[in-house]
């Protein structure tokens, strides 16, 4: 058994979205997923990104955003919906609402995200 204790929790942030790296490469020893909190302040966005080699599932936990697809296209996201991209898929998301967006994410093969963000909050 693992047991993660919350001051072991970082969180990374860009402007407008922080990400709570619940489970990775930092804090576990699982060589299977990583599992992100990631909060969404409103009219912040999160661009358009690939992950090669990992696959990631989106569970939207609070509020409601638009994914950011391949081609430019977008899809509403709320709260209860759940995505999985596959290795390759494009994705990104934009909080157009006034409120927060919150959602998990799981990633397997696991990465970590530390170079993707220009912060730390311990």
């Amino acid at each position: 058994m693992e047991f993660i204790k919350a001051n072991d929790i970082i969180t990374l942030s860009n402007l407008g979205v922080d990400s709570e790296q619940l489970l990775f490469s930092e804090n576990s020893i699982s060589e299977r997923v990583t599992i992100t909190k990631v909060t969404v302040q409103p009219n912040a966005v999160q661009s358009r990104h690939a992950h090669l080699s990992s696959e990631q599932i989106w569970v939207a936990l609070e509020g409601h955003a638009l994914l950011l697809l391949a081609n430019n296209e977008t899809k509403s996201f709320d709260v209860g919906d759940v995505v999985r991209f596959a290795d390759g898929d494009v994705h990104g998301l934009e909080n157009k609402s006034a409120d927060i967006f919150v959602y998990l994410s799981v990633t397997s093969p696991p990465i970590n995200f530390r170079n993707a963000y220009k912060s730390e909050k311990p």
